[in-house]
């Protein structure tokens, strides 16, 4: 699927369906600013005067001039020397995202870079021609520069991608889709690794994913609501009203809805002694509405740091000038990863929680450890264990990278964001948070069949039904990993929230 892509205005949808697949084609508005920019730089380059990155050093090196015939071997050089990533590459979806964001950066005019450079740009996304960058090495500032100069390094022939025949050196897969490398002039190197882009695709990816877990918690937690034949009481919307927050009202409200007209919640309005429902079951509104507060604030900042420009120096065409600053730290992407990780941490927190009450028959009401013979069997005991395993490592992963900072460059560049260690470890949490979920769901679904012949809501039933699709209900203890692994894929898949089947499921 194509979209018509205007840099500076993309909403989040569209960033979100970017990041699904979808090809971006920039609209032709943005070519006049592109020219403007390239233009300015030339006169610049002219006058002979020193610019940063354009005709000077980098970093620590900005002293030093660097004479007219060097200016495209400079361009070439910062992109080589600044290919130091190590580890693992990052996952080719982010990297993709990285591209398109780089590309609404530039494609705004005020980068100097051609429009041969963006087009290049534009058509190996467009082609799938996704540069392998290794995840390791960007402190945030200034820029996320070896990332970002591992995906030049593609453009000017060096370096690997992966392509729809697999990873092939970068000529080569520039050449299956009938591109040719480029040589950089002015400016463009250092506008291509300068910016936050390999932040803020990690960043965003862990929003897009996390929405998905968000979703998803909501109707296991109803779910283990009436497994546990909880009230729905704690759900009244008079309570949320009078505290005013947005993301605790809808999720309350949604909450509700999933469990109306459970014949399980109609089962113990008279007669039951308990007056109330343990935290886990009670504060879901407080606890998940706060996390979905959280969520939203981030995405409103991500969405203006996607569609804004984070090179340096900038070009400002109009005035023949490029100033210098520091638009490349990437100070808010760290805050707003930092801010995403405790949302995730806490989503799954209050998931083992319920687990860890179903599993308890004083608690619950029903068989220890949820199995029809506890003692014999062992039921869904190491399940909970392996749940507590992933919310500790994910309290572990949680603390603030933003707080850190080390100097680089020879102090130069003495206060760094460390904005991609924060966005780094987002997915990995969120796995383990839709893993905790996903335990969740078999539990709840393994309590509910307790109280047959009685019937959850209509919605509950549904993703109940989906469930049992694929995992029996356990009877006797068997190998349990298979069960989680396909409960986590209909977690990931989304296929748990399609189930309930409810358009009030809050998002972002």
């Amino acid at each position: 699927m194509t979209m018509r892509f205007t840099p500076g205005t993309v909403t989040l949808a569209d960033w979100r369906s970017i990041y699904r697949g979808a090809v971006p084609v920039l609209d032709e508005s943005c070519i006049p600013h592109i020219n403007a920019s390239v233009e300015a730089v030339a006169r610049i380059v002219a006058k002979g005067e020193p610019v940063y990155g354009i005709n000077t050093g980098f970093g620590k090196l900005a002293h030093v001039g660097i004479a007219a015939e060097s200016i495209t071997a400079l361009q070439k050089n910062i992109v080589l020397s600044h290919c130091v990533g190590v580890g693992d590459p990052a996952p080719a979806p982010v990297v993709r995202l990285m591209m398109c964001l780089k590309l609404a950066s530039l494609a705004q005019g005020f980068s100097g870079v051609r429009m041969e450079t963006v087009q290049l740009l534009s058509a190996m996304i467009a082609h799938d021609i996704t540069p392998i960058v290794p995840a390791q090495g960007s402190v945030g500032a200034s820029g996320d520069l070896a990332p970002l100069a591992h995906m030049a390094s593609v453009m000017i022939g060096v370096g690997e991608a992966l392509t729809t025949s697999g990873r092939l050196p970068a000529t080569e897969a520039l050449a299956s889709a009938g591109l040719q490398p480029i040589e950089l002039q002015a400016k463009e190197g250092l506008a291509l690794l300068n910016g936050t882009q390999f932040s803020t695709a990690y960043a965003l990816a862990g929003l897009f994913e996390s929405e998905i877990l968000f979703r998803t918690a909501l109707v296991s937690g109803a779910l283990s609501t009436d497994a546990a034949r909880g009230s729905d009481t704690p759900f009244d919307p008079r309570i949320h009203q009078l505290r005013k927050h947005e993301g605790q009202i809808v999720s309350a409200q949604a909450l509700k809805e999933l469990l109306a007209g459970s014949a399980i919640r109609e089962s113990h309005r008279t007669g039951d002694v308990r007056v109330q429902d343990p935290y886990c079951l009670r504060c879901q509104p407080q606890v998940m509405g706060a996390a979905l507060d959280v969520l939203r604030q981030v995405a409103t900042t991500l969405l203006t740091e996607a569609n804004g420009v984070s090179d340096n120096p900038l070009v400002f065409a109009e005035d023949d000038i490029a100033i210098s600053g520091g638009n490349f730290h990437a100070a808010p992407v760290a805050f707003a990863a930092d801010m995403m990780a405790l949302a995730i941490c806490e989503i799954g927190s209050i998931s083992e929680r319920r687990i860890a009450m179903l599993v308890d028959p004083v608690l619950s009401g029903v068989p220890a450890f949820l199995t029809p013979k506890p003692g014999l069997n062992s039921g869904f005991m190491i399940a909970q264990v392996t749940a507590a395993a992933l919310v500790s490592e994910n309290k572990q992963r949680a603390y603030p990278a933003s707080v850190d900072s080390i100097p680089t460059s020879a102090n130069q560049e003495d206060h760094v964001s460390m904005a991609a260690h924060a966005a780094r470890r987002l997915l990995p949490m969120i796995e383990n948070a839709m893993a905790v979920i996903a335990i969740e769901l078999l539990a709840g679904a393994q309590g509910c069949d307790f109280h047959a012949p009685l019937k959850s809501s209509d919605r509950l039933e549904n993703v109940r039904a989906r469930i049992r699709a694929d995992v029996a209900h356990l009877d006797e203890d068997r190998y349990f990993h298979d069960d989680i692994q396909k409960s986590l894929r209909l977690v990931r898949s989304g296929a748990i929230v399609a189930a309930a089947n409810l358009d009030t499921i809050p998002g972002v």
